[in-house]
């Protein structure tokens, strides 16, 4: 090549860009290993001993979790609501089978992920996996708040905050204040009581305009008072009835007998003298 004739242009490959992952987009439309399914009140998402072979993403309606004993005793665990996932254990490194039973409680619309796509898109898509662990973090945070409610909070309370959680108090965004339909035997589960119990709680909240009820029950926010400044003393010393807890039961059951020892004494020392 002498020095006239003219240079040879290399061609310079264009860089190959990532297309951005859309993470809504993934979640509400359907695609490769994904399928929108729509399920009527009442039918399962998958059963307790079913494999666990896919997780679902609720798109609309609520849910609920819930298992069976051996002796056929069924209790619920949580309620689902949009924007949750369900049956995520099937993540793990071994799946195995379920331990619960998910089933709708309303109307339902959401995105079945099978397992293989759900692994492929946490490894590849740095988006999803921040999202989905986010969505465990507050999950667990959920589980150990339960827990502690059940451990040290009276029946009462647990019923209060389980009404605020369904009515989605305290979370960003609109929220609506009526329930899905829920079953007072339902309630009775979650709370760890009778269904009686939960019956006299309902009513004393209606009585101070907590709830509303005629169908559908109604959350105002002022049921927050009942977690948040702890009047329930209040409102248990100006009723009737009083809390159902140990320590109410064993000074109700005192006054009585002290008495009777009082006036056993009085007897006697009448009868010395």
């Amino acid at each position: 090549m002498s020095a006239t004739d003219p240079p040879i242009s290399v061609p310079v490959p264009t860089p190959i860009v990532k297309k951005k992952f859309d993470l809504p987009g993934f979640l509400a439309s359907a695609g490769l290993g994904r399928k929108l399914v729509c399920l009527k009140a009442k039918e399962p998402f998958f059963t307790q001993g079913s494999p666990a072979d896919c997780v679902f993403y609720l798109q609309s309606g609520h849910a609920r979790l819930t298992v069976v004993s051996e002796g056929g005793k069924e209790a619920t665990i949580t309620l689902l609501v949009p924007g949750d996932f369900i049956g995520e254990e099937s993540v793990a490194a071994i799946p195995g089978l379920r331990m619960a039973t998910a089933s709708a409680t309303t109307a339902c619309t959401a995105l079945r992920i099978t397992r293989e796509e759900m692994v492929r898109v946490l490894h590849e898509e740095h988006g999803f996996s921040d999202f989905f662990l986010k969505f465990l973090v507050a999950r667990g945070m959920r589980t150990q708040a339960d827990l502690v409610d059940q451990l040290f909070n009276s029946s009462e309370k647990r019923l209060a905050r389980i009404l605020l959680l369904m009515a989605e108090f305290g979370e960003p965004g609109e929220h609506d204040s009526f329930l899905p339909k829920i079953t007072q035997e339902t309630l009775a589960e979650m709370v760890g009581t009778t269904r009686a119990r939960v019956s006299f709680f309902m009513n004393r909240f209606r009585k101070h305009g907590f709830i509303e009820y005629n169908g559908r029950i109604r959350v105002n926010k002022s049921l927050l008072n009942v977690i948040l400044l702890d009047q329930l003393s209040d409102w248990n010393s100006a009723s009737a009835a009083p809390l159902d807890t140990p320590q109410s039961r064993a000074k109700s059951g005192s006054k009585p007998a002290a008495r009777r020892r009082r006036s056993l004494r009085g007897q006697h020392s009448s009868a010395n003298r």
